[in-house]
């Protein structure tokens, strides 16, 4: 029995969302399902997708917060 766990940032995928749409979850749970169907032949029924949706604040690289990265990178290319 896989279990697929997909980490997203709770930004969404347009300006005025705060979050993954149920549609898009959708989408990321048929298509991590198939894939191990396709790749491994695990049955769609036994496989376990979990999305995680984590605040921008929760999570950083570059040694930063990742909302502070993103402004100092955007600093140096203005």
């Amino acid at each position: 029995m896989p279990i697929v766990t997909i980490q997203v940032t709770r930004e969404g995928t347009a300006p005025d969302r705060q979050s993954v749409t149920a549609e898009e979850k959708a989408a990321l749970i048929k298509g991590a399902s198939e894939l191990l169907l396709n790749v491994l032949n695990k049955p769609l029924d036994s496989t376990y997708v979990i999305i995680e949706e984590v605040e921008p604040e929760n999570w950083g690289w570059g040694g930063l917060p990742a909302l502070e990265y993103r402004r100092q990178r955007a600093a140096k290319t203005t």
